[in-house]
């Protein structure tokens, strides 16, 4: 089983018959579609909400499958945010904002599932990604690159289409923040059983986030050269990140 493509390719998601995080990380063929599934169903074992090609084990049973509670991995973070979703909160009724934020998370859901990515964590206006586990993919940078541009694409209408006159002269939009190295994954917690990534590559990924206009995709130094082709031609700007002491330099994608 091959989980790369070349650029702009979009793998299907959803449609996996077995667990795409199990093969990859056991060569277990874990069944989560078609008949064979329905005895594992039983057992609690179906597709993860991190994304529908990977199964629970792979969500809370990290021990299990890795037979530690914690890996070292090379993978590409992306974190996301709604611009202006704060002054939108204090403008707007509750149904409409939850409408606005299930519609964000959603959209952005759909584009990281669609280039092997996991969606690890929602934090309400908010998500960050993990992209090469469970799901191993080589060009892992270039595959967030791609969702992050995904994202932006889908995102931006779609939000203002909900909240048109909540906030005069400013359209909603969104921020991405893509980083890639060596991460913590694994349970980190005593009392929950799903994994996730830590250290300074995650912690890098949500600064540069914070920093991109709504549109924009801050992209690392270290992300864009596993990614050249998709970077060209894109401007560079050296930002000074919270809790990082020397200067970063970024490639700014902006939405077209």
């Amino acid at each position: 089983m091959t989980t790369e493509s070349t650029y702009g390719e979009q793998a299907s998601h959803g449609s996996a018959r077995i667990c795409r995080g199990c093969w990859d990380q056991m060569h277990m063929p874990i069944p989560i579609g078609g008949p064979l599934a329905l005895p594992f169903r039983a057992f609690g074992i179906t597709r993860s909400k991190m994304n529908p090609d990977i199964c629970t084990i792979c969500e809370r049973s990290f021990q299990y499958v890795k037979k530690q509670r914690q890996i070292t991995v090379d993978a590409t973070i992306l974190f996301a945010d709604i611009r202006g979703f704060t002054d939108l909160s204090e403008r707007i009724e509750a149904v409409r904002l939850s409408e606005i934020v299930s519609l964000f998370q959603d959209r952005c859901a759909q584009a990281i599932w669609a280039h092997d990515g996991i969606v690890n964590k929602q934090m309400g206006d908010g998500l960050m990604a993990i992209f090469n586990f469970p799901i191993i993919r080589k060009d892992h940078a270039a595959a967030a690159i791609l969702a992050a541009q995904a994202i932006q694409r889908n995102c931006a209408a779609a939000l203002n289409s909900l909240a048109p006159d909540a906030l005069p002269g400013r359209l909603l939009g969104v921020g991405v923040g893509i980083h890639s190295g060596e991460v913590q994954i694994g349970e980190f917690s005593s009392f929950r059983t799903d994994f996730t990534a830590i250290g300074g590559v995650v912690n890098q990924a949500a600064r540069l986030e914070s920093q991109a206009a709504a549109g924009e995709i801050l992209v690392s130094a270290e992300t864009a050269a596993e990614a050249a082709a998709l970077i060209a031609g894109a401007e560079e700007r050296t930002l000074t990140l919270k809790g990082i002491e020397q200067p970063v330099r970024a490639h700014v994608l902006v939405k077209r």
